[in-house]
């Protein structure tokens, strides 16, 4: 059965999706049985979360959230895959166990950020190597095929950034695994119109994952997925984004003109947010590691708006920027770039704007204060 979705013009054939619906059914269930045991397994050995002077949350949560996230969706690809299993795709699930581990042992006992930063680099090295490669920049600044030296540097560069900001931006209730949802959903559609359907599955079972932690982690959050699953998350959309690029170079027919920035789009908040941060805090002399509270949400949470609305603001407009960069996908690759560098930074000055007004009201300097929820 065929259906087309007016709004964007994008003809589904809904035969091609049935192992990844079963998939995202499935990994969702799964989650969700599993979350239960673990949070009274944190609560009896006492492995909470602590707030401190720059986290949102008040009182100890459960962490390791995302231990759930990864069997739900190993445990669903294991019952609905309908292929057999390629090389790569066995490296990719290997490097997700290794970096999983990574993270549940970052999140039981901090690890220092420079031996987390060596694994990321190693696997990411490792998936290059299995052939999961940007192999193209899809013209932008004239730029096509890459050479090889050029595809491995950009591939792990992509992946170790990607996997960070997603950790970075995994702050307040329900942001991370929402937009990481939004963005695997996506994605698997189109790798699945790309006829990438074995990579496509691994997309919907780990969005329905993630749909079942939401669950649990919407504000006030009785878990969060901790760097076990937002290390995870950010690699696996990282990889997923990666061979979208590849496979749409290689297609006859090209799905999308600017794959690359169609990819980019996928991560363009966490992305942009990271480099922002980064770049502010070299700029202030600092150490770009340092933490601090001007990432994005901060922004709004500072203000004194909820974590439930922040997070709910945020997506609206990763889901904005996920329909223009498709409907911009005809454009000249460097104007579709400018048009998300731009739309980026209105949202980042809108943000804060509301920062300084919020903080003119409390001090009794501005009009009449009012509280957002």
């Amino acid at each position: 059965m065929k259906s087309l979705i007016p709004l964007l013009q994008i003809e589904l054939n809904f035969s091609d999706f049935k192992f990844g619906l079963l998939c995202f059914i499935s990994a969702f269930a799964i989650a969700m049985v599993c979350i239960p045991p673990i949070i009274r397994l944190v609560d009896k050995y006492r492995l909470h979360d602590i707030p401190d002077s720059r986290k949102e949350h008040s009182l100890p949560t459960p962490t390791l959230g995302g231990i759930a996230i990864i069997v739900g969706m190993t445990l669903s690809i294991a019952l609905w895959f309908p292929f057999s299993f390629s090389s790569e795709m066995m490296i990719c699930f290997f490097s997700m166990a290794i970096l999983g581990a990574m993270g549940m042992t970052d999140d039981l006992n901090d690890l220092s950020p420079k031996y987390k930063f060596i694994v990321e680099i190693a696997l990411a090295s490792l998936i290059a190597l299995s052939g999961i490669r940007i192999n193209t920049f899809g013209g932008l600044f004239g730029l096509n095929e890459l050479p090889i030296t050029a595809q491995y540097s950009f591939t792990i560069l992509a992946i170790v950034g990607i996997i960070n900001a997603f950790n970075f931006i995994d702050g307040i209730d329900g942001l991370a695994a929402g937009m990481g949802f939004m963005s695997l959903i996506t994605i698997g559609i189109f790798l699945t119109i790309g006829n990438d359907k074995s990579f496509a599955l691994i997309a919907f079972a780990l969005a329905g994952s993630i749909l079942g932690f939401l669950f649990f982690n919407m504000n006030p959050a009785k878990i969060f997925m901790g760097d076990t699953g937002s290390l995870v998350v950010g690699f696996i959309l990282s990889i997923l984004c990666t061979r979208f690029i590849q496979g749409n170079s290689n297609a006859a027919q090209p799905i999308i003109k600017a794959a690359p920035l169609f990819a980019l789009g996928m991560v363009l908040i966490p992305v942009f947010d990271a480099v922002r941060v980064f770049s502010q805090r070299i700029w202030k002399g600092q150490s770009p590691f340092q933490p601090d509270r001007t990432h994005l949400h901060h922004l709004l949470s500072n203000a004194g708006i909820s974590h439930g609305l922040t997070s709910k603001i945020i997506c609206a407009v990763h889901g904005f920027i996920l329909i223009e960069v498709y409907w911009l996908r005809e454009l000249r690759p460097i104007f579709i770039l400018f048009m998300l560098i731009a739309t980026m930074t209105v949202v980042t000055i809108a943000f804060y704007n509301i920062h300084k007004l919020m903080r003119l009201k409390k001090s009794g300097r501005g009009p009449a204060s009012f509280e957002l929820s």
